[in-house]
Order: structure tokens, then sequence, then C-alpha cells
């Protein structure tokens, strides 16, 4: 099993930087693919980056692609979600999740483990 706590939001302006992490439990975290999904305000989960398990392949949102970047560091068991050029429309829950199957995945309901969210607010 694994457990997931994530940091990092905040208020920030539009244009603006933020650096999520996601600290992970368990001495199995190097065998799970890692996701970010965020949740707008009335809006449904939706997906945003992805990170293999040994961090050789990422994949991004369009919405996002070329503004954020996902790392991951398996020596602290942690994955990161560095968001620059930040805008109004990226205020939302940041989540963290976890799955064991593949990196080619996008769907929030196929992660096993999720962690309890950050907020994000970019105002503008």
């Amino acid at each position: 099993q694994v457990q997931l706590v994530e940091s990092g939001g905040g208020l920030v302006q539009a244009g603006g930087s933020l650096r999520l992490s996601c600290a992970a439990s368990g001495r199995t975290f190097s065998s799970y693919n890692m996701g970010w999904f965020r949740q707008p305000p009335g809006k449904e989960r939706e997906f945003v980056a992805v990170i293999s398990s040994n961090g050789d392949y990422t994949s991004y949102a369009d919405s996002v692609k070329g503004r954020f970047t996902i790392s991951r560091d398996n020596a602290k068991n942690t994955v990161y979600l560095q968001m620059n050029s930040l805008k109004p429309e990226d205020t939302a829950v940041y989540y963290c999740a976890a799955n064991p199957r593949s990196a080619y995945i996008a769907t929030p309901g196929r992660y096993d483990y999720w962690g309890q969210g950050t907020q994000v607010t970019v105002s503008s």
C-alpha cells in the first residue's frame, strides 16, 4: 500500500510559478507510475501529467503542455509538478495518484492510491 501526501499549493498571481510535491510512504514507490490530476471548482477531476516508474516517460494534458513539468526522485519517494506561467484556469485542487500497471493511463478511476489534495489558486 502507498500513502501519498501533497504539498506546495497556494495563492499565486497569473504568470507566476508553483512547485507541488507529493511524498509517498512505503519501499515500493519506484514500482509505481505517478500521475497528477486536478479538480477545478464545480468540475470533474482531470488528468494533468504522468511519469513512469523509472522516470523515462512523461505525458501531459494539452492544456498544460509547455508550462508544467513532472519529475520524480525515487531515492526521496517524491514526485513533483513544476507549474510555470500559471493561468486563472489552472485554479483547482491538485492530487497526486499512483498506479502499478502502466504510465499510459490518464483515467482517474484506474489509479489505485490518492493523496488528499492541495489547493492551487491563480488570481488574475
